[in-house]
């Protein structure tokens, strides 16, 4: 089993965007407030987001780090651990769910990362209850403005341009099942 994560600098400044596993987490956290140890175990790759996109339990905590020190979640409590310390109860803030609410409802800029930011934001936003069919109209717009500039090109031999072309078209019919 991979996790799948993007290396990230020590240090981002406040307007640098989250990294997709912070988004999964502050996703998890915008309804309800968890524990670590449980929104970890959500991100496991069999687990329902996990699925689309997994972290270990460290890289779990480290983005829940990088969330509270952007003050888009908060500790709000305590629980009893099972067979450990307690566990700190976390909450996504008023900020932290207005700018979850923001990216989920933005399209994906590129084609190469619509299995798994656009999977991830479909499922987080059903999960929530948040309404995204504009972003789901603007995102089939993207992906067919994208298919029609790599169906102008007819070589044969470009085997990134076809692989596009496939990835862009496969897009495009998921996207429509989900539209209608």
């Amino acid at each position: 089993m991979t996790t799948r994560h993007r290396t990230e600098p020590s240090t981002r400044g406040e307007h640098d965007d989250l990294l997709l596993g912070e988004w999964a987490c502050l996703g998890i956290l915008y309804r309800a407030p968890a524990h670590g140890f449980a929104i970890a175990a959500r991100l496991r790759p069999d687990a329902d987001i996990g699925r689309i996109w997994s972290l270990s339990r460290a890289l779990t905590y480290r983005s829940l780090d990088q969330l509270a020190a952007r003050e888009l979640i908060t500790p709000i409590g305590q629980e009893r651990g099972i067979a450990g310390p307690n566990r700190t109860i976390l909450a996504a803030t008023r900020r932290g769910r207005a700018r979850f609410r923001r990216w989920v409802r933005t399209p994906v800029e590129h084609v190469r990362d619509l299995r798994s930011e656009l999977l991830l934001k479909i499922v987080l936003a059903r999960e929530n209850g948040i309404d995204i069919a504009p972003m789901l109209a603007a995102q089939h717009t993207r992906v067919r403005d994208v298919l029609a500039g790599l169906d102008t090109d007819d070589d044969p031999t470009d085997v990134v341009r076809l692989w596009r072309r496939e990835a862009a078209a496969g897009a495009l019919r998921f996207l429509e099942r989900l539209i209608t």
